[in-house]
Order: structure tokens, then sequence, then C-alpha cells
């Protein structure tokens, strides 16, 4: 089993945020906060794997109470540099088991991050764990990346996901164990040979959406929802990401 604390280590966690740019560009958070905000519907939420705080700070200060569950003590003293315990209170521990309290009107899991349970077992565990945290009529939202299995080509096990200048990106598949390792090569493009090149790898189980719609309706959850993005545009067969709203019965 991967160990989490190692893998969001203190440099991990130093290097999460890029203010301004990729996942925390405006026009990546903002449609994200406003469809929670919405789902919230005035309503407390709880974010499972909150990590430095990239979506929580702002759905708090668009008047949303949200409260955190994260595993990695690293991320969590990044959140602290930039809010307190009074602001976005967060519990210690792993999302498929640690309890944040009950009464939720949203508990989300986004940019991936349920894929970082290695296991069927973790995953359903995942969504049980949401479910317990929620009032009746209350909603999981999750958003996950839609495995590429049809870019792989016949006898290879990895695809070329970004190539750019100071990044590559290789996915290796194992699709007996629906496992892929993402490999991230950082160098600087000036400089010949490789010799600055630094790399990371990430483990993740990638889920199916008809394999997360039945994980929702093991933990009792109906699926309301289901958009390529957050700008609530068509899922279709080319969609590459999928954000899913699932919800509990009112009664």
């Amino acid at each position: 089993m991967i160990n989490q604390q190692q893998l969001w280590d203190a440099d991990a966690a130093s290097r999460y945020d890029t203010p301004g740019e990729g996942m925390f560009a405006p026009e990546v958070l903002e449609p994200t906060v406003a469809v929670l905000a919405e789902l919230a519907a005035g309503g407390r939420a709880v974010e499972f794997a909150i990590g430095t705080g990239r979506v929580a700070l702002p759905l708090a200060a668009a008047g949303v109470p949200v409260t955190g569950i994260e595993l990695s003590d690293a991320m969590i003293a990044r959140l602290r540099e930039k809010a307190g315990p009074q602001e976005i209170p967060v519990v210690r521990g792993d999302m498929v088991e640690a309890s944040a309290g009950e009464g939720f009107a949203l508990a989300f899991l986004v940019f991936n991050t349920i894929s970082n349970l290695l296991t069927q077992e973790e995953q359903v565990r995942c969504f049980r764990n949401a479910a317990a945290h929620l009032a009746p009529g209350g909603c999981f939202v999750v958003e996950l990346w839609v495995p590429q299995l049809r870019s792989l080509p016949p006898g290879r096990g990895a695809t070329v996901e970004v190539s750019e200048p100071g990044y590559l990106l290789v996915d290796t598949y194992d699709v007996l164990q629906q496992l892929v390792v993402s490999h991230h090569v950082r160098f600087d493009p000036d400089v010949s040979g490789g010799r600055d090149a630094r790399m990371g790898r990430t483990p993740h189980r990638y889920i199916w959406p008809a394999e997360l719609d039945l994980m929702a309706r093991l933990a009792g959850f109906e699926l309301e929802s289901r958009w390529a993005d957050w700008d609530r545009s068509e899922f279709t067969a080319d969609s590459r990401s999928h954000v899913s709203v699932y919800r509990l019965p009112s009664r």
C-alpha cells in the first residue's frame, strides 16, 4: 500500500499551489465554487481531502461554512498558513473512515482525488463515509477523469498525456487491476542532456463512470447530474472528465 504521508510530504505541499495558474486559475476555480455554493443551498459543506484549501478557501469566502478531512500533515500545515482552525476546521484522517460530523448539506471530492484510493473496497467505503456525513437530501459531488484506454496502443502499456517544454507526463497502465501510475518529468528545456530533470510518480485506481454510479447506489445515493465540466457542459463519449452529483433521498 502506498504511504500517502510520504506521497504528499512537505516537498509536495510546498510545490502544490500555483496561484493564478493551472488548477488555481480563476477560470477553473470560479465555476467550481459557483456550482458547489449552489448545491450547498445555504448549508454546511465537508471536503474530503481538503489539501491546501484550493477550493475550500474561496468556497468559504463565498459564504459556505466548510470543514475538511485530510490525511497529510504537510498539506494541513500549508492550509494553516492561510486560514486558522476557526475559519476552516480540519479533521486529520483518512477520508474512507474519518468523521467530521453529521448533518452536512454537501460533501465533495474534487480533482480526481477519489482515485488516490487504490482499491475498490476503499472507494466504496469513501462513498459510505460521505453518506454518513450528510443530512437527508444532501449531495456528494465527485470530479474525476475518464480513463483514456482507447488511446492505449495494442501491446503497449503507456500513453504520453502531456508533452510540453519543461514537462512530460507519461501514464503506465495495469488494466487488470485498474491501476495507473502517472510519471511526471520536469526539466529546464534550455538545459541539454536532461541533467536537471526531476521525476515524481503518483498512483491511481481509475473508475469508469458506471462503476462509480454503482458505488454510489451501494451507499444509498442516486445520480442527479453528470457534466463534462463545472460549466455544466454535456458529458459525452469523448469527454475526458466528469463532474457527478449524487443525492441521498430526502427521507
